[in-house]
């Protein structure tokens, strides 16, 4: 397997890349930012041989709870505006929304998380429905969006999982 770098290919083949070199390919980190602005989290994403792990740690969150955890289709988070900028989920496959929906579910949707005594979200999740870095199914450069209330696994768009409290940008 030959690597690609920035439109060039090494003379080398993957195999015999720094291990640096390879896992910087392999991982992405995401920082969380509440409606204020203000950093409230980080998510360390690292791509499996079959889909994406998710290590996600957010605080400042209504405790004892379960809430959303999604991806979104675009890399923004404005607080400003509620992180609406991130967009809806992300869905290549043009699916319903939900785990349990007929027709879905979309390929952001994530199981729902529980916030502990705290207010701090702990989730290390894997979704094998999305790839880290991959024309159709890549995440780097998209959301991850934490919401208020957690999703019912089938109503459309977004499970009716509520407010977007947290927003953080997949690099």
């Amino acid at each position: 397997m030959w690597k690609i770098v920035a439109g060039a290919v090494l003379a080398a083949p993957l195999m015999s890349l720094p291990a640096a070199a390879q896992q910087a390919t392999d991982t992405a980190r995401a920082n969380f930012v509440d409606r204020d602005g203000k950093e409230t989290g980080r998510a360390q994403v690292t791509a499996g041989r079959d889909g994406v792990l998710f290590e996600v740690e957010v605080s400042g969150l209504e405790p004892r709870k379960w809430v959303a955890l999604h991806i979104h289709e675009n890399g923004t988070c404005e607080h400003a505006g509620g992180h609406e900028s991130a967009g809806g989920h992300f869905n290549p496959d043009e699916k319903s929304h939900g785990f349990v929906s007929a027709d879905g579910p979309h390929a952001g949707d994530l199981p729902n998380q529980y916030v502990a005594e705290d207010g701090v979200l702990r989730a290390q999740v894997y979704s094998t429905m999305v790839r880290l870095d991959d024309a159709e199914r890549g995440i780097r450069g998209r959301a991850l969006v934490v919401h208020a209330g957690s999703d019912d696994y089938r109503t459309d768009p977004a499970g009716g999982a509520g407010d977007r409290l947290a927003c953080a940008v997949i690099e």
